[in-house]
């Protein structure tokens, strides 16, 4: 059965959720008996959520003609010849007037009236009202003919009552336990026993029930005392000292996560330590304490990668421009190959599969950093973020390279000295240079054939 979007308006869309069957008639009759038989209208009535009377009363009252609907049968006709396109035409206007929301355009509402005779649609998606005209002649028949009410209403409001009780009374036995338990702390008589650094408070008064009771006075068939009882007249205290601290820590803890906490109880001052290295070492105690500082401009010296990686991070972040990155860029401590590994990786930090098209995109901020002599360098990153990065970035490498050479980030020289001394760097195995292979005998061979020319 061939299907259609609910709505005129939302007929292109190929990912719309509320479908239709589109209209099948059919002609009947001859003479003054002819009629029109919308074979499919129950089908179509089910997908609005509105009776099928509805609409062939609808269809009726537009035409000017006599309409009628067999509720049994499920037959619908209307009087005189009329054409499908015609139809579908008035089914869209009833669409707009008695299923649509006139808020948001869902379809997904429901016919209520009100005490007033007033006609509304109530929309399950946004909760708007809809008013319908009280002048269209459709209007004294829904009133005469109201909706069925959705079964089931009363039954949904009875569970809901039921399911209040239950929690209410699940409230008042948690609240029954609590006090139970208080109440069983409360008859327990502390007396001290001390073992091992662990103090014990068992307890020594008996009432009458604990007399009475079997399971705290007499053995077990076995013979045999019940050492659960035991244990629930004890209380533990927790040990606060250092050795029982440190035991804790190693079993609750895993290996690696408890030699980090043991150190802040047992590491000396971390600058005290490196000060006492650097004696060892023959360094300054100065320089030693001094190690942890930054430099003049503020930039902590030695800069790690991931320093660098964070800084450039949050500058694009802020939406630099070009000229800005490239004086950010200029006051980055480290060489300008570790630079320009940094920028590399903050702008294709977590690409796989599209590294080339993402080289493409992102090709202006290259070519900010890329000036003269320095094309090199970001060869050389390009090189170190494949090494890091997943095979699908190393797959398409060549056409990263490419997207840069058209764009005249980098030039032929550069690129083939690049490859050359690559490969004479022992790692004519690498997977990198096996897939640059073909571009730049591509670009040799484009160069040949330009000399001959």
């Amino acid at each position: 059965m061939a299907l259609q979007n609910i709505g005129a308006s939302n007929s292109d869309d190929a990912f719309y959720r509320y479908k239709m069957p589109r209209m099948i008639t059919k002609i009947e009759g001859r003479g003054n008996g002819i009629k029109t038989n919308i074979v499919n209208m129950v089908d179509i009535a089910k997908a609005l959520a509105r009776p099928a009377s509805y609409t062939t009363k609808y269809f009726g009252c537009e035409l000017g003609a006599q309409s009628k609907f067999d509720e049994k049968t499920g037959v619908s006709l209307v009087n005189g010849a009329h054409d499908t396109p015609k139809l579908a035409g008035l089914l869209e206007n009833f669409i707009k007037k008695y299923v649509q929301c006139y808020g948001c355009g869902n379809p997904e509402t429901e016919i209520v009236i009100t005490k007033t005779q007033m006609i509304t649609l109530k929309c399950a998606a946004c909760g708007y009202l809809s008013d319908v005209d009280m002048r269209d002649k459709l209007t004294t028949f829904i009133l005469k003919n109201p909706p069925e009410s959705k079964k089931g209403s009363k039954d949904k409001k009875a569970m809901r009552r039921a399911e209040k009780e239950r929690l209410k009374e699940g409230e008042a036995a948690d609240e029954e336990q609590k006090k139970l338990k208080k109440d069983v702390k409360k008859k327990v008589a502390p007396k001290d026993v001390a073992s091992k650094g662990v103090s014990i408070k068992k307890k020594t008064s008996t009432s009458d029930e604990d007399r009475s009771s079997p399971t705290r006075s007499q053995p077990d068939e076995n013979g045999a005392s019940n050492d659960e009882d035991d244990e629930d007249d004890v209380q533990w205290q927790t040990d606060t000292s250092l050795e029982a601290a440190r035991q804790r820590i190693q079993e609750q803890l895993s290996s690696v996560t408890a030699e980090m906490v043991m150190l802040s109880t047992t590491e000396e001052n971390p600058i005290a330590k490196k000060t006492e290295v650097a004696s060892k070492n023959g360094t300054p105690e100065s320089e030693a304490k001094a190690g942890h500082k930054g430099n003049e401009n503020g930039t902590t010296v030695g800069s790690t990668q991931e320093t660098l990686v964070e800084e450039i991070r949050v500058s694009l972040k802020k939406g630099c421009t070009v000229s800005q990155l490239q004086s950010i860029l200029g006051s980055l401590s480290g060489t300008p190959q570790e630079v320009m590994n940094a920028l590399f990786e903050a702008l294709f930090e977590g690409v796989g599969k599209g590294f080339g098209k993402e080289v493409a995109k992102k090709k202006i901020y290259l070519a900010a950093a890329t000036g003269e002599g320095s094309q090199m360098f970001l060869l050389g990153a390009i090189e170190d973020f494949c090494r890091k990065s997943s095979p699908e970035v190393v797959k398409e490498v060549a056409l990263a390279l490419k997207a840069l050479y058209d764009s005249d980030v980098l030039e032929e020289e550069t690129i083939v000295q690049w490859y050359q001394e690559g490969l004479a760097g022992g790692s004519t195995k690498s997977q990198i240079w096996k897939n640059v292979k073909p571009f730049i005998e591509w670009l040799q061979s484009a160069e040949s054939e330009s000399e001959e020319e």
